[in-house]
């Protein structure tokens, strides 16, 4: 019964060590990208540990700083993350780079935000801004598209307008880092991102939001 004990405590802390190897060197690489691709600091002060899962209808994921392309995520995605049961997380997409990543004067035009989201139950969370997919101008080159999750400290009462994804008002001149900072909301806990430039959906999406 003793060496089995052991056994089972040699194991366990095996597991340990390589859960650990595996989450630091995950963090390292979603720190490194954010950091490469300058969303550190553009957009957060400092890059989140986990990497938050993103996979949209056409089939294409999010993997820290891939390409896409508008018509592939013109729907909203599915969205992932390690939640705790009882707690409550905002997830937001941001564009930094509106109207382009060399002259960002709508920096952040937000795509997306959600709070009071019970565990990672999206489709129960509070919904401030609907989904709008990715419309860079023509000739505006890459931007880039970023995902963050945080933990709130309990359940907020936001006071933002409701944006529906049928006008482009009040979504530039947005900043993730001053809501968090707003509604005392830590370093995110996940993120993620994409690049995109024009294709032929933007102007599809242009008129959606100027009806």
């Amino acid at each position: 019964m003793g060496r089995l004990l052991k056994l089972t405590i040699i194991l366990l802390v095996a597991e340990s060590n390589v859960n650990f190897r595996v989450f630091a060197k995950d963090s390292t690489a979603v720190a490194k990208a954010f950091e490469s691709n300058g969303v550190v600091p553009d957009v957060i002060p400092k890059a989140p540990s986990c990497l938050v899962k993103v996979k949209y209808p056409s089939g294409v994921e999010v993997n820290l700083g891939n390409e896409l392309t508008p018509t592939q995520v013109k729907d909203m995605p599915s969205v992932t993350w390690e939640a705790e049961t009882n707690s409550y997380y905002v997830l937001a997409m941001t564009d930094p780079d509106a109207p382009s990543r060399n002259e960002p004067s709508l920096r952040e035009w937000h795509h997306w935000l959600v709070g009071n989201i019970p565990g990672n139950n999206l489709a129960s969370g509070e919904t401030l801004s609907q989904y709008v997919g990715s419309g860079p101008p023509k000739g505006t080159g890459l931007h880039r598209y970023v995902f963050l999750v945080y933990k709130q400290p309990g359940k907020l009462t936001f006071d933002e307008p409701r944006l529906t994804n049928k006008s482009a008002d009040n979504r530039g001149g947005f900043s993730i880092a001053k809501f968090a900072a707003k509604y005392n909301l830590s370093d995110p806990i996940e993120g993620n991102f994409y690049q995109a430039k024009y294709d032929d959906y933007v102007p599809i999406l242009f008129k959606q939001l100027r009806p």
